[in-house]
């Protein structure tokens, strides 16, 4: 997971937006009141193809939060027809984990608060996800612990005490157990071969920022 520090105030976020892309976008323009795809790939250090879209338009929900109301909808009317799009299609929900239990919809964004908790041991968790594997120019798709391919959290509600699991690719900066907000999409755990499929959800966490 990348963290965001939000900006904290509307010539911050429009500067850091505002960038004028990489050196090879020769038609983006810096500080042109226009915000393209480049520009939000850059600063938000994702490639924007179809799946980067989603993730780039979670970098920008979270990191213009701060803002007040009519900061955002003036910095959401800078964006490119195509970047709006993108915005209505794939803006994140805010949710607690006992929400996201409840109401969170498989492949959608969303932005969970919570205390997280590592859980270190495949006999305190088990679950399973599904990737993919090409044999012959042919898909097919295995199930494997999540925990051999994700650190895998436990974000406790704090309301209801209720929690939701969060993947967080191996290899990163391990989590404090403090309040933060996490934004990720939902996916689906499944609860091993012989079971069939269960109704559990994770977060597969992109970004964080503590709160």
């Amino acid at each position: 997971m990348q963290k965001i520090q939000p900006y904290n105030s509307s010539k911050a976020a429009l500067t850091a937006l505002d960038n004028g892309g990489y050196f090879y976008n020769i038609f983006t323009k810096a500080n042109d009141g226009v915000i393209t795809k480049a520009e939000l790939s850059k600063v938000g250090q994702v490639a924007m193809l179809v799946n980067g879209k989603q993730q780039g338009i979670l970098f920008l929900a979270m990191a213009i939060q701060q803002l007040n109301e009519a900061e955002q909808s003036n910095l959401l009317r800078m964006l490119d027809d195509d970047l709006k799009q993108a915005y209505q299609k794939y803006k994140p929900e805010w949710m607690l984990p006992s929400e996201a239990l409840a109401t969170g919809t498989l492949s959608s964004s969303a932005v969970l608060t919570g205390i997280p908790r590592l859980v270190d041991s495949k006999e305190d968790f088990t679950g399973f996800i599904m990737i993919p594997i090409i044999i012959n120019n042919v898909t097919s798709f295995t199930m494997v612990p999540i925990i051999e391919q994700y650190d895998v959290y436990e974000l406790r509600d704090e309301v209801s005490s209720e929690k939701f699991i969060i993947a967080h690719l191996k290899g990163k900066t391990k989590l404090p157990e403090q309040r933060v907000q996490i934004g990720g999409v939902i996916k689906e755990l499944k609860a091993g071969n012989n079971k069939g499929t269960s109704e559990r959800k994770f977060l597969e966490g992109l970004y964080y920022t503590f709160v």
